[in-house]
């Protein structure tokens, strides 16, 4: 029964999803922020979901995969696709058209924290431990010093902009906890059920709300950066996601918003040729630190 009622623990291959999986979320801060300056949020948020669903089903008709476990979960999938999708890419492109990167990335980073405290009263296997706590107070410190002297220019930011971004942690929170109902689907089945029922959502949101026009006067720059976030970030990085939640668990895959920060700007250092500073090896040292906490195994030798 003790054992039952344990956090799950990862084994080297769920730890190796979840790097990559935060290394390509790492690099949809930079297409999202390309993207936003020609795109309006909301309509980026259907060019995102459409394209990625697209992808998707020409991936999963193509590989033969049997559509009829799908039908009992057509409704379930609306809601996932507003926890997972359309609430918080929304109120993440939102915010990010108001404050930096940086505090976007902190903030965000607290997904974990919510997670865990989610899962702890909801889930029978997914409970708090002081070791697990720990750690994600670990990570969540290291991205505060990861961002460093710029997380200080950013904070007179509009107030309503960091709630939209603590509003996108809160969903994502959500998000991993109710996607534990779809853990018998194969996980590209998931995430094209997630990505097909966003954009039901969203294109109405568009027409009713947005201007569909300004995406056709899109640069090709904004574009590239959307198919980016489509078919990369979205439509591979979803498949990735769902089975992490399947083996892992909520609050093991919430994990990878500690190591999206550090992704992010260590492509940046490698594909834009900015300079590391001495004070980001100290944020990335404690999130490491963190999640050696949380996975134990070292401490244990």
């Amino acid at each position: 029964m003790a054992q039952a009622m344990a956090q799950r623990a990862m084994g080297t291959r769920e730890w190796a999803m979840l790097l990559l999986l935060g290394a390509i979320w790492g690099g949809s801060f930079f297409f999202a922020a390309i993207a936003v300056r020609d795109i309006p949020p909301l309509a980026l948020v259907l060019v995102r979901v459409a394209l990625a669903a697209a992808a998707l089903w020409l991936y999963v008709l193509a590989r033969g995969f049997a559509l009829a476990p799908l039908k009992p979960f057509i409704l379930p999938f609306l809601g996932l696709a507003l926890l997972n999708n359309v609430v918080p890419h929304t109120l993440m492109f939102a915010g990010q058209t108001a404050i930096g990167a940086g505090l976007a990335s902190v903030l965000n980073a607290t997904t974990p924290f919510w997670t865990m405290l989610l899962a702890n009263a909801m889930l029978a296997d997914e409970k708090l431990t002081a070791r697990r706590a720990a750690g994600v107070a670990l990570g969540i410190a290291g991205t505060v010093v990861l961002v460093g002297p710029g997380l200080i220019a950013n904070l007179g930011g509009p107030a309503w902009a960091k709630f939209a971004l603590l509003g996108t942690a809160l969903s994502y929170a959500f998000a991993g906890i109710y996607a534990r109902r779809f853990a018998r689907l194969a996980p590209e089945l998931v995430a094209t059920g997630q990505l097909t029922a966003s954009t039901v959502i969203a294109l109405p949101l568009v027409l009713l709300f947005d201007d569909p026009a300004a995406m056709l006067a899109a640069g090709t720059a904004a574009w590239s950066a959307a198919i980016a976030l489509a078919l990369l970030a979205t439509a591979f990085a979803y498949v990735l996601y769902f089975s992490l939640i399947a083996s892992a668990g909520a609050s093991n895959t919430s994990l990878v918003t500690l190591v999206v920060p550090v992704s992010a700007i260590l492509l940046g250092t490698i594909f834009l040729g900015e300079r590391l500073e001495i004070f980001e090896l100290g944020g990335m040292a404690l999130i490491a630190l963190g999640l050696l906490v949380i996975d134990g195994r070292f401490f244990r030798r």
